[in-house]
């Protein structure tokens, strides 16, 4: 098995490690299970293979703390966060912090199987399926005002309830408007969406 295909699970939660490593060895990935930030980072020596899939809440060295002492470390290895459906302003804070992807809990095998394989592949050419800056311009240039009001919340990390509020029109309106822009943004996921939000502030 080639290393490429390693994938480190980092989860204060055993049941959870087991029930990861079970599936992703089962997609026939390489598994290696961490028991917390701590443990993994006192063991990452050279270049780590792979990717790591990690919890954004750990006791300890959470997820964000952990991709801030990775990257100081001068680790590039890509980070998958897994976060509750409360917390995506911690899962945008770990794409500012240089997480691959996040996906929400609970979600379904498939899709954190797919999530891996696109960052593993995706690895050695890191803007390769990334748009460029100019295309994301243009897509956002189709957007109306109040369409770059609900994206420029969702990237912020706001739940579509406080959205709402914010605007002043109601939670089903803020769903129909989140629609169009993943729609216009031509975004598969939040976190591609958040990804190509970030690409164009890291240009201005």
């Amino acid at each position: 098995m080639a290393g490429s295909d390693l994938v480190h699970v980092v989860d204060d939660d055993m049941d959870v490690r087991k029930s990861l490593g079970f599936l992703l060895a089962t997609a026939d990935f390489a598994v290696r299970l961490h028991e917390s930030a701590t443990a993994f980072l006192s063991t990452a020596k050279g270049d780590l293979d792979g990717c790591i899939v990690t919890d954004v809440r750990m006791p300890g060295i959470d997820g964000i703390e952990f991709l801030r002492q990775l990257r100081s470390g001068g680790h590039t290895i890509p980070v998958i966060v897994m976060t509750g459906h409360a917390d995506v302003a911690l899962a945008v804070q770990a794409m500012k912090e240089g997480a691959s992807d996040f996906i929400e809990k609970p979600f379904d095998d498939e899709m954190l199987i797919d999530a891996i394989r696109s960052t593993l592949a995706n690895r050695n050419q890191a803007n390769a399926t990334h748009p460029q800056s100019s295309e994301i311009h243009g897509r956002l240039a189709t957007l109306s005002e109040r369409e770059r009001q609900v994206l420029d919340g969702l990237v912020s990390g706001l739940p579509n309830k406080t959205i709402a509020y914010d605007l002043g029109i109601s939670p089903r309106t803020v769903e129909i408007h989140r629609a169009n822009v993943m729609s216009k943004m031509a975004a598969g996921s939040l976190s591609h969406l958040v990804r190509m939000a970030l690409i164009v502030e890291s240009k201005h």
